[in-house]
């Protein structure tokens, strides 16, 4: 049932894209709305917060003021802001109601979700779904986490699914939110900091799939054994991918992706005609053949989708050559099991690696062992330098260097012509910039710039 927002309180946490856009919303519905941003006001806010403030939406810089949140009918949360930050705690204690953007955008509309969730390789699984999806006809936009918030989206005629990237920031402060098709591509340790352990971030992805949150079907990776066990507490229809099972799954033999169903077994694309590089990117191809099959797309319009189908920008993105030296930039390598990904990626080709940035403290031994077996040299950057170089230096590795900022490692890296330039940091990007994407560009445009000079 749609909420009736007239002459409603609402605070929205966090001067964001989605935080903007769920305020411009609310506030049209005839909500009294005010933004409450912790971080102190920059000089580039100042045109956004004019611009809401032409809507009738307020704005507060520099912190949650009490008086606001305890004045609020309901306060949609930010999902950048942990569980036990002091605002959340305020608004627990008080039983102040409250939602994240994407459990408000799926009370607002009947349009179908298919939510996309995992550790690595979502926005790639999501963009691929929305092309097939898109080349079958159908109106279904990458939204969510990808940066297009959904409820910016809700009013738009003719939509027939959303395609949604969902973080489990999202899941948790999400409750109702209850896809018709979700997918869950994989499983590493991450975002201890904001869950406080690896179980709690298990349990809110696994959330998603489990109880009276059950989607009507669930996409389950065959590979992973906890990921698989879902399917005990889940009320969904299953599909799994990954390697055959006895039921409807997406599965590779002989270089070849076969879709099963009840009722055939169909090849859908050779290895080969696969532009995407890696094998992780087999899985999230698998995947988004396994949510295009329970939608009923055409295998040949699947197969087209795939082969054109370009790797989204920061995620194993080929930039350039310069001196017959390929750089390739993974600014999205923001945890150990996407750079170690990246690394594989490359199979028998050593790469130079330029990695760091904050550190989020998770175990380095596996990333030790595959840079050792994939790296001819790493360039170390950032908070976690020290930390990653004493990992590296312990697993008896000594081809490092150090570079203070990320051109001054580009340069390195590249005058030591021992191979293709990866950049995959492994960590956080918050120490030297403002997300993953501003450093992604400035790998990029130096890049460029070089190859120009």
């Amino acid at each position: 049932m749609t909420i009736k927002w007239i002459n409603k309180n609402v605070t929205v946490l966090g001067l964001s894209l989605s935080g903007i856009a769920t305020a411009k919303y609310l506030s049209s519905k005839g909500a009294d709305c005010i933004i409450s941003e912790k971080r102190a006001e920059r000089q580039e806010d100042q045109q956004k917060i004019d611009e809401l403030e032409v809507l009738g939406i307020k704005v507060e810089m520099g912190g949650h003021q009490g008086e606001t949140i305890l004045n609020s009918d309901i306060v949609v949360t930010s999902p950048g802001i942990p569980p036990h930050s002091e605002v959340i705690r305020l608004i627990k204690s008080h039983k102040i109601q409250s939602t994240g953007e994407i459990g408000l955008a799926y009370t607002e509309t009947s349009v179908p979700f298919i939510a996309i969730t995992g550790t690595n390789g979502k926005t790639t699984t999501t963009k691929l779904v929305s092309e097939i999806l898109t080349n079958a006809g159908y109106n279904a936009p990458a939204c969510g986490n990808i940066g297009l918030p959904v409820i910016s989206l809700v009013e738009k005629p003719d939509i027939d699914y959303f395609v949604a990237e969902v973080s489990s920031y999202q899941i948790e402060t999400n409750q109702v939110f209850k896809p018709q098709i979700a997918l869950f591509l994989n499983y590493t340790p991450d975002h201890i900091d904001w869950h406080g352990s690896e179980e709690a971030y298990f349990e809110a992805k696994a959330g998603l799939f489990t109880d009276h949150r059950s989607p009507i079907w669930a996409i389950l990776n065959a590979c992973d054994p906890k990921i698989c066990e879902l399917r005990h507490k889940s009320l969904s229809n299953v599909v799994y991918f990954g390697r055959e099972m006895p039921g409807p799954s997406v599965y590779m033999k002989d270089n070849k992706i076969f879709a099963k169903s009840k009722n055939k077994i169909e090849k859908i694309i050779e290895v080969e005609d696969i532009s995407l590089i890696g094998k992780h990117n087999y899985q999230n191809i698998m995947a988004a053949i396994a949510i295009a099959s329970v939608v009923q797309v055409e295998s040949d319009t699947i197969r087209e989708t795939i082969k054109n189908f370009k790797a989204p920008e920061h995620r194993l993105e080929y930039v350039t050559a310069i001196g017959g030296i390929s750089y390739y930039n993974d600014s999205k390598a923001t945890n150990c099991d996407s750079t170690i990904c990246a690394l594989k990626a490359f199979n028998d080709d050593k790469v130079v690696l330029i990695a760091g940035g904050r550190d989020k403290g998770t175990d380095l031994n596996e990333l030790v062992e595959t840079i050792k077996k994939q790296a001819a040299h790493v360039v170390l950057i950032g908070e976690a330098a020290d930390r990653f170089q004493q990992a590296l230096q312990d697993g008896n590795y000594t081809n490092i260097s150090r570079a203070v900022t990320l051109e001054e490692a580009i340069d390195a890296a590249g005058n030591l012509k021992l191979g293709p330039v990866l950049f995959a940091p492994a960590c956080a990007s918050f120490d030297m910039f403002k997300n993953f994407e501003e450093r992604g560009r400035v790998f990029k445009d130096y890049v460029i710039k070089k190859s120009n000079e």
